[in-house]
């Protein structure tokens, strides 16, 4: 089940690559081995929830139900505390329900011909953030979470240093690891999956980038790559995941990142009562309804 485990880690960007897993569990394991350890628990959770569901074989084997529990374990680890028993638990039973909810979204949509993405992920993720405060063993002496959405404060001209590095941030942001270091093993990692994958992936960040800067948000963020990473993944989406490639649709996706750009401080500000976390509903919400319009769009095709 090991290649099923790493495709499921790859899977987060669309990826059914057992060696592009590889590198993404690298990148995990280079910003703390901690988080490569639960993203690699998350992937062996919900892929081995789908099997003894006996879910679709050929979807399982792709790591289609791995990417979401990926996700969900790294999300505890990152805003709990790994070390605690309690937080291991919560990182294993929402990568159970990840599987379940993937199958729910999977027969609801299919009638659509509209992709899942990351939405089960983001359902637990949320449910989690909002809920953790309520339980001493998951909130471990933390402030509160809840805060009002504020206006942007601080420098909004990023310097050299932090445009480059959010560049590689915006790429690494999606596993929530702000180091412009794993972003670029991340980077690797797709390239030598995919090549269309990886330029999708660069002109999604740089879009992302530029419309940030454009809109003045803080310098610092932009570096961190808190803004962009939403728009890495609409540009991997709509343009040779779900759209079929090509000129229309390389403009149609980095339309599609922009917004992505846009709606992640607005999803944070809705957020904001439990700790602000947009997760990547800013990639669900443009893709599903960028992906809706492609049919009324006689120059795009899906793939």
């Amino acid at each position: 089940m090991a290649i099923e485990v790493l495709r499921g880690i790859a899977q987060v960007d669309f990826v059914p690559s057992a060696l592009c897993g590889l590198f993404f569990t690298a990148a995990l394991v280079a910003a703390g081995w901690q988080y490569g350890a639960y993203g690699l628990l998350g992937s062996a959770v919900g892929t081995g929830t789908a099997y003894a569901l006996g879910l679709a074989p050929a979807a399982v084997g792709a790591g289609l139900h791995g990417y979401n529990g990926c996700l969900v374990a790294l999300s505890c680890a990152v805003f709990l505390d790994p070390g605690h028993p309690a937080t291991l638990v919560v990182a294993v039973l929402g990568a159970v329900v990840s599987v379940v909810l993937t199958a729910g979204l999977t027969s609801l949509l299919a009638a659509r011909r509209l992709p899942v993405l990351t939405e089960p992920f983001c359902l637990v993720a949320t449910a989690t953030a909002a809920a953790a405060p309520g339980f001493r063993q998951l909130w471990h002496g933390a402030p509160t979470p809840a805060a009002l959405p504020l206006p942007a404060t601080g420098p909004t001209g990023p310097t050299w240093d932090q445009l480059w590095q959010g560049f590689f941030a915006n790429i690494g942001q999606i596993f929530f690891m702000p180091q412009w270091y794993v972003g670029l093993l991340f980077l690797a990692g797709l390239l030598v999956a995919s090549r269309l994958a990886a330029l999708a992936a660069g002109a999604g960040s740089a879009t992302a980038l530029l419309t940030a800067w454009a809109l003045g948000a803080p310098a610092e963020a932009v570096g961190e790559g808190l803004l962009g990473y939403n728009g890495v993944l609409v540009a991997m989406a709509l343009c040779g995941v779900f759209v079929a490639p090509g000129g229309w649709s390389a403009a149609y996706a980095l339309l599609g990142a922009a917004t992505a750009t846009v709606l992640t401080p607005a999803l944070a500000a809705v957020t904001a009562p439990f700790g602000g976390h947009a997760f990547t509903w800013p990639f669900v919400v443009t893709t599903v309804l960028f992906l809706a319009a492609v049919p009324a769009v006689p120059r795009l095709r899906r793939a």
